[in-house]
């Protein structure tokens, strides 16, 4: 059985539930509170670093809100999410424009709305940047490699090889850019905090030979998100993030460290989201099968798409766990005509053998990438609705 108390005190489960009570399933709900906590303890773990929150991971308007009394920053993938951040008063010199795939037009349209800083990995994306964002601030990402110890790796579709990277901060200065730094993704939910020793590294040879042969002095590193959110597989806590990542950084940098840019996404609003589905239907396969099918109102395509591959693994309750429960192996699967829409088969989640519908799960720590994942209209099902508790 899983331990509730491990992901959530009793007060803030009372709180929730008497919140939630009349809520009807599926929806999420985030819990404001606990993303303040979050966001102060990131930035008193790295007292250097400049916060960017990735606004993908969960862009509800209370959210970014709150991040921006808090004195955030924010990284922007679309337009979209600019022309939402800009409606709430959030000026252009505060965020950056972190996707490498992106579009000439839209590229402008971030200049013209103040935006200075941009992403690239690829030379037809920076040639746009110098067209539509002329003098802007360039950091190249770089491709990390290893990075399959993360559970959701992100290294094949983003970035360059260092040498590449080289060029394009070259050729930045050659079509009146600013090369400013080089970014770098360890990989979504990474546990190997040695993955950040390894692109550090990366970088050092980076900023070394751009200023010895070239003349170019970089002055940032971004280095993504990748720090964990509190899933059933275990990952360090954020203070031993924070002390070995700042070593490395001392035996590459000395004293002498550049600006850092943090981007952390699920780290902050993961732990602080709290999905509630109802069971439709629990059945057998056949007479003697030892393990049940549980069908339930959320599923793959409403807001648990990070369970594709059995990636990320979220701690599930129901409302019968009581010690002394029996329970039993389950195949947790969700409401629509795809086949596509298990959520976990292989690894064995148990639940109480009482279970029945109508009864309800609670899927923890899922603030982070479920209702911004989820589908608009598929099988006729809206978008699962997300609350905001103070």
């Amino acid at each position: 059985m899983i331990n509730r108390s491990d992901y959530i005190s009793d007060s803030e489960w009372n709180r929730f539930l008497e919140f939630s009570k009349d809520l009807e399933t599926p929806n999420i709900v985030v819990n404001l509170h606990q993303i303040k906590y979050n966001f102060i303890k990131l930035r008193d773990s790295f007292p250097f670093a400049h916060i960017y929150y990735a606004v993908k991971a969960n862009p509800g308007e209370p959210v970014i809100r709150l991040l921006d009394s808090l004195g955030s920053n924010f990284d922007i993938a679309s337009r979209y999410e600019l022309d939402k951040v800009l409606a709430l008063g959030i000026k252009g010199e505060r965020l950056s424009y972190g996707n490498t795939i992106k579009k000439a037009r839209d590229i402008k349209y971030f200049y013209e709305n103040g935006v200075r800083m941009f992403a690239t990995d690829s030379k037809d994306d920076l040639r746009n940047i110098a067209e539509n964002a002329p003098g802007s601030r360039i950091y190249v990402r770089i491709l990390v490699e290893n990075t399959q110890s993360a559970d959701w790796p992100l290294s094949r579709k983003f970035g360059c090889h260092p040498d590449m990277a080289y060029d394009l901060l070259v050729m930045a200065r050659q079509l009146g850019l600013t090369p400013y730094g080089v970014s770098f993704h360890p990989g979504s939910q990474q546990r190997d905090i040695g993955a950040w020793n390894d692109a550090i590294a990366k970088v050092t040879y980076l900023f070394s030979s751009l200023e010895e042969e070239e003349g170019i002095k970089l002055s940032m590193i971004n280095m993504g998100g990748g720090f964990p959110a509190h899933y059933i597989q275990p990952a360090n806590e954020l203070d031993v993030y924070a002390s070995e990542i700042t070593r490395y950084l001392r035996d590459d940098f000395g004293d002498d460290i550049p600006m850092i840019i943090l981007e952390p996404g699920r780290s902050l609003v993961g732990d602080c989201g709290i999905l509630t589905s109802e069971v439709i239907l629990v059945s057998r396969k056949n007479n003697t099968a030892l393990q049940r099918w549980v069908y339930q109102d959320s599923g793959t395509f409403n807001g648990l798409v990070e369970t594709l591959g059995e990636a990320m693994k979220y701690p599930v309750i129901s409302e019968k766990d009581k010690p002394g429960e029996k329970e039993g192996e389950v195949i947790l699967a969700g409401p629509t005509c795809d086949s596509a829409d298990i959520m976990y088969e292989n690894f064995k989640y148990k639940l109480p053998l009482s279970l029945k519908s109508g009864d309800k799960l609670y899927w923890l720590t899922t603030g982070a990438y479920t209702s911004t994942y989820a589908s608009v209209e598929f099988n006729g099902f809206p978008p699962i609705k997300t609350y905001y508790m103070e």
